[in-house]
């Protein structure tokens, strides 16, 4: 456990010391007390949360959807008093911003992160930041990193070796493999190699994780499914025990925790 809190104090050094961040806000529950730091390059997620914490919009407001290994969800609006047992976490169509989803911030434990409608009915990915979810996650080896990896880009290179390798690129392969002319042959294959491997580099669904993502995911642990599909605008830098004190509470059908999760207050510290 301490050599687990040394890493997690060392990888938040290495992570601030590479992107500006200056306002620090506490959530207070009845559960503990957690702070993040907020994310200056997703200023549209920074500017909105800070000003509903100021209006006290999260406070008295509930953690009302607890998943296990994933992640723990609160703010909703329709959380607060709610009766035991009833369906709540509905999002405020009046408080939805743009989305900022940047590549070099993705879902380790204790991202602070804004939940949005699916993609059917918003393609353009806009955040709910009505609430928020914070990661708990589990941690990962390499090699299950690696089975994430394949499991994601075998299908996209199938796919396009299967558009490139045409009948009729087959059939000059095999004619010039039939008629032994090696050169040609080699080229051909050469060109078209070249060809799979260039459009699969530029396929934007490919997986290839960082060396940060990997570090943190084998280390402090996450959750890389959400990566990219997401806005993460701030992370946990203390009280990673309340999250994981929330973390196993037991739930109802609804992953509503059985005993309340109440957000007392949501503070600007600086």
């Amino acid at each position: 456990m301490v050599r687990k809190t040394f890493f997690l104090f060392c990888f938040q050094i290495l992570v601030f010391a590479g992107y500006s961040q200056t306002k620090t806000v506490e959530i207070a529950t009845n559960l503990g007390t957690m702070q993040f730091r907020l994310y200056d390059d997703t200023p549209k997620h920074r500017d909105a949360f800070i000003q509903l914490a100021k209006e006290g919009y999260f406070n008295g407001t509930l953690f009302y959807r607890v998943l296990k290994d994933f992640l723990i969800q609160g703010g909703s609006k329709s959380s607060k008093n709610a009766a035991p047992g009833k369906r709540i976490g509905y999002g405020d169509p009046d408080k939805t911003v743009d989305d900022e989803i940047l590549k070099h911030y993705f879902h380790k434990k204790g991202a602070l992160c804004a939940p949005r409608q699916p993609d059917e009915i918003n393609p353009f990915k806009q955040s709910d930041i009505s609430q928020f979810y914070i990661i708990e996650g589990k941690v990962y080896t390499n090699g299950e990193l690696d089975t994430l990896e394949l499991a994601v880009n075998r299908p996209i290179r199938n796919k396009i070796t299967t558009d490139v390798m045409t009948p009729a690129i087959r059939e000059e392969l095999k004619k010039l493999k039939e008629e032994k002319k090696v050169t040609e042959f080699r080229e051909l294959a050469q060109k078209v190699k070249d060809k799979i491997e260039a459009e699969f580099n530029l396929n934007p669904n490919v997986l290839i994780f960082t060396e940060q993502q990997r570090a943190a995911y084998t280390t402090v642990g996450g959750y890389p499914d959400l990566d990219g599909k997401y806005t993460i605008f701030g992370e946990c830098i203390s009280g990673f025990e309340v999250i994981d004190k929330i973390s196993v509470l037991k739930t109802d059908k609804n992953d509503r925790p059985l005993t309340d999760v109440k957000i007392i207050s949501v503070k600007v510290l600086n």
